[in-house]
């Protein structure tokens, strides 16, 4: 069924099912089973130096950056010819957009990662999965960055075609899409195999917050209204000890209360 079960085929006809398979059921499973780890779990008591700056540098380029590929990449191409957009144009918006954004995220997340890396308390506080979804999204900008150098060889915009066309025929289950794409620069099979290794790594981190996060508005709406919180506490707390009642009326002729009888 599959003649050319090579690298290429697991990177751009397995991962990519892999990857979404694992990011539903492990999202799901995440939340079914610990609720309230679905956070950022922020240092800034710990040390507010360089957060500030960093956070919103790597936030706003990250959100550009990503927004930016969904549209990019799932943009049927029939609507850029309805619409009359010529393929160079959303090229070069593509590189001025995106690069700024890009640059912003890394210069940001450059400095989220030295805090994480080089401060002795939150290092301490740091998990390993912290500290590799960390490395591994700054590796991704610097090779999304450096793909530019390959962008801008082909400002036809054929490439950004072929990767719209396998983006779009992976949604669409067409198992030879991977073939569309086989032969492009080692630069973009590289950013596309991050790619898919953070979406498969993204239910077991601290990147479930985006999930939270985008999903708080509605969750506020339709909230009920009250919590059940189950104990867990095997012993039984003993009994408070009996407190004397106050007589409720008020004192009259500036009398002090007195404890009932």
């Amino acid at each position: 069924m599959f003649p050319n079960l090579d690298i290429d085929f697991i990177i751009f006809g397995v991962m990519p099912y892999v990857a979404l398979a694992v990011l539903l059921v492990g999202s799901i499973a995440r939340y079914e089973r610990d609720p309230f780890t679905w956070k950022s779990s922020s240092s800034q008591l710990l040390r507010r130096k360089q957060l500030i700056w960093g956070s919103i540098l790597f936030h706003v380029g990250i959100i550009t950056v990503f927004f930016g590929h969904l549209v990019g990449l799932f943009t049927p191409v029939w609507v850029l010819d309805a619409l009359g957009i010529p393929y160079w144009l959303k090229q070069w918006m593509a590189v001025l957009i995106g690069g700024p954004a890009g640059l912003a995220a890394l210069v940001g997340g450059t400095m989220l990662l030295h805090r994480r890396l080089f401060d002795a308390r939150i290092r301490v506080t740091s998990s390993h999965a912290d500290i590799l979804i960390m490395v591994l999204i700054w590796l991704q900008l610097v090779i999304g960055l450096l793909t530019i150098t390959q962008t801008l060889q082909h400002m036809d915009g054929a490439e950004m075609v072929r990767f719209m066309t396998w983006s779009q025929s992976i949604v669409t289950w067409n198992l030879n899409a991977w073939a569309m794409v086989v032969d492009v620069h080692w630069l973009y099979k590289l950013h596309i195999f991050l790619g898919l290794l953070i979406t498969m790594l993204f239910p077991f981190t601290r990147l479930v917050h985006m999930i939270s996060g985008f999903a708080a508005p509605f969750r506020f709406l339709l909230r009920p209204g009250y919590q059940l919180v189950r104990s867990r506490r095997r012993t039984v707390l003993p009994k408070r000890s009996a407190v004397p009642a106050v007589r409720q009326s008020g004192p009259k002729d500036g009398a002090a209360q007195t404890p009932a009888e």
